[in-house]
């Protein structure tokens, strides 16, 4: 991240190790986390909108691009620059941006893949990436988006 004014978030259980931006940042979005789902609610998806819900907090102390994820959903939340591209089969043939190299997806892939790529600009240059807004999140499972 790129925040300021970001001392005043106080997270009263998380602590960071070190003193940058971001990892207060994710502390404070722990604690409040925490602090409505005091136990592992069945409805996940839920405590991850309520995660891109806060992170408009964050936006608001500057640059905050976030991934998040509990191993099957994967919340993007976008400030100023993230875009995504899903694929399944059938896999194709990429071309990546910074380099003279084509990628067979088939390749390094199953029939039942899906596969779900966020960065903050697209790596490849003949697929169609979906580019994110600014307050803007996107809430992924096993690759899909929901």
């Amino acid at each position: 991240g790129q925040l300021s004014n970001y001392h005043d978030l106080k997270p009263e259980y998380y602590r960071s190790v070190g003193n940058t931006d971001s990892e207060l940042a994710f502390c404070w979005l722990l604690d409040k986390i925490r602090e409505k789902y005091p136990k592992r609610p069945s409805n996940m998806a839920a405590v991850f909108r309520y995660a891109a819900k806060l992170s408009n907090t964050l936006r608001e102390k500057g640059v905050f691009n976030m991934l998040l994820t509990d191993g099957v959903f994967v919340l993007a939340y976008c400030t100023n620059n993230l875009h995504y591209i899903t694929r399944r089969a059938p896999f194709g043939k990429a071309t990546l941006i910074d380099a003279d190299m084509v990628v067979d997806f088939q390749k390094e892939t199953t029939p039942n893949d899906v596969v779900t790529v966020i960065a903050t600009r697209p790596l490849t240059n003949d697929e169609r990436w979906q580019k994110m807004e600014p307050g803007e999140f996107a809430l992924f499972k096993m690759g899909e988006l929901i």
